[in-house]
């Protein structure tokens, strides 16, 4: 008779009551997700705020860019302190050619130059994407993994209900029901870790390629202007 009663009252306890029942081995599955999911929401605030300061740095500096102001004054603006990806492509061009100006190389090794600047933009370039793509692998993992890990506990918690059934010989629903809802509860959790992270990962993905090729555009467009420079220096000599 006790132990209908007990068994009753775990049909009715809480989230929090289930997690206490649970063996040790699933609770720490659970609280290595719940762990998992906050760490993916506090990327994924941060990445929110570096993709939107990004995307306005970058249409400003853009904006300078296309001003019709000279590259030499807006370099002196840039500084070695570039605010957005497009601004450092654009400091780390002007930093190579100014250097190889003051070598005297552009009049007489101009395709080498110009081969240099690319190189440097394409490396900055590299750099950047590198940079917005951290602890996107933490996110992509969180969103396969943790789906696992939860079948896994379901499996092990619906495995140690059986096992107790065929200990304690009762059949009931009432006392077969709750083992069963504790092993789904890790699922659970598992989704409400993954689904998040794995949304997240698409669309910074989708954003990041967005921005990898406009800076891609840029590197490009700059090194046009760039080349039309140095032709305009080697024909003066």
């Amino acid at each position: 008779m006790q132990g209908q009663v007990d068994a009753a009252a775990r049909t009715t306890i809480s989230v929090w009551g289930m997690f206490e029942h649970s063996d040790i081995f699933m609770k720490i599955l659970m609280i290595a997700m719940v762990l998992a999911s906050v760490w993916s929401w506090a990327i994924i605030f941060n990445k929110i705020k570096t993709f939107r300061r990004v995307k306005e740095q970058s249409k400003i500096f853009e904006n300078k860019f296309w001003s019709g102001n000279s590259l030499d004054a807006l370099y002196e603006k840039v500084g070695n302190r570039p605010t957005s990806p497009l601004a450092a492509i654009f400091a780390s061009a002007m930093k190579e050619w100014k250097r190889s100006a003051s070598r005297k190389e552009l009049k007489n090794k101009g395709v080498s130059v110009q081969e240099r600047i690319d190189k440097v933009m394409q490396i900055t370039i590299d750099r950047e994407a590198e940079s917005l793509e951290t602890h996107m692998i933490f996110l992509a993992s969180t969103g396969s993994v943790s789906p696992l890990l939860g079948l896994f506990g379901t499996v092990w918690g619906i495995m140690d209900s059986f096992h107790s059934i065929g200990l304690t010989q009762n059949t009931n629903i009432a006392a077969v029901a709750p083992g069963v809802a504790e092993a789904l509860l890790t699922t659970a959790i598992g989704l409400i870790a993954a689904i998040p992270a794995l949304i997240a990962y698409n669309k910074f993905s989708n954003d990041i390629d967005r921005i990898t090729n406009r800076m891609e555009t840029f590197s490009g467009e700059l090194s046009a202007i760039i080349s039309r420079q140095i032709e305009q220096v080697g024909s003066e000599d």
